[in-house]
């Protein structure tokens, strides 16, 4: 006789971490809570927040592990909390999104049928400012030239992200080192090693248009895709051609940065990046790698 069915489930842990944002917290918790396949351990990491958020919420949310460090940034938290999950799978949840309730139990389904699965994500929903609006095409999470295509966006989102902890093993951890774009950094690296498993659904609310997003407020967010590419450039698991192609993004992203910085009067800036430009564009030879 084999074994019920639930017991083929591997364990989940879901880390979600957060600062100063109590009330969204709350929604995203409270998401993770009603799935229709229990979670076997929640996380959540507080990265320095002063407004009462454990004191408030750990009452309301009593099966929560609750992790507090000194403000070091989302990655720091990601990373505390995934070393200290002990779950096979790792979810990752931002604190202003929110999971549709059937999101891990369809994931562990496509899991289950692909044992060679490391990792999986989904389609998301867009909210902005409590109205959903429609992706942009080029974020098409497809598998076709998924790695090519995130060399110029970030096409996984983190809170649709499930992922083996053999992941960590063999690529790392999120770069503390990355004010912003340290999922870009990470996503590269994840596609170097394996191919995730698109679960094409809209199980993710991706919530935009607040005042305390990082993507909205620091400006050249290209600089820190630079330094995650040049990063990636020393990785031995990529590939010849696919230096090629980063080479010729990294060319890209250089040449609007010049543009930006000395439309703002920064023309020491625009001026290093230019020389960075043509110092990649030197590599690349007459015929370009890569056309986005």
């Amino acid at each position: 006789m084999g074994n019920p069915p639930s017991t083929e489930y591997p364990r989940v842990s879901v880390v979600l971490t957060t600062c100063d944002r109590k009330d969204l917290l709350s929604r995203a918790l409270r998401s993770v809570v009603r799935q229709s396949h229990p979670v076997d351990e929640i996380i959540v990491v507080d990265d320095g927040s002063r407004d009462g958020t454990i004191e408030e919420l750990a009452p309301v949310f009593p099966s929560v592990s609750w992790l507090r460090q000194q403000n070091k940034g989302v990655s720091s938290a990601r990373n505390l909390g995934i070393r200290r999950a002990r779950g096979d799978w790792i979810a990752l949840l931002d604190s202003d999104d929110e999971w549709d309730e059937s999101k891990l139990k369809l994931q562990l389904e496509t899991i289950l049928q692909k044992p060679e699965a490391l990792a999986s994500h989904t389609g998301e929903r867009w909210i902005r400012s409590g109205n959903e609006v429609m992706p942009p095409t080029y974020l098409d999470k497809s598998p076709l030239g998924l790695f090519d295509r995130s060399l110029l966006h970030c096409l996984i989102c983190p809170s649709s992200v499930l992922l083996s902890r053999e992941i960590f093993s063999a690529i790392g951890y999120f770069d503390e080192s990355l004010p912003v774009c340290e999922d870009y950094d990470f996503w590269l690296r994840l596609l170097l090693f394996t191919e995730p498993i698109l679960v094409s659904e809209k199980l993710v609310l991706k919530h935009g248009g607040h005042q305390d997003q990082l993507s909205t407020a620091i400006w050249g967010m290209d600089r820190f895709r630079i330094q995650a590419m040049e990063k990636l450039l020393e990785n031995p698991m990529l590939p010849p051609e696919k230096a090629r192609e980063v080479r010729a993004v990294i060319v890209q992203k250089c040449s609007i940065l010049s543009k930006g910085f000395s439309k703002r009067g920064k023309l020491e800036d625009s001026q290093r990046y230019d020389r960075k430009k043509d110092q990649y564009d030197s590599l690349l030879g007459e015929t370009p790698a890569f056309a986005p």
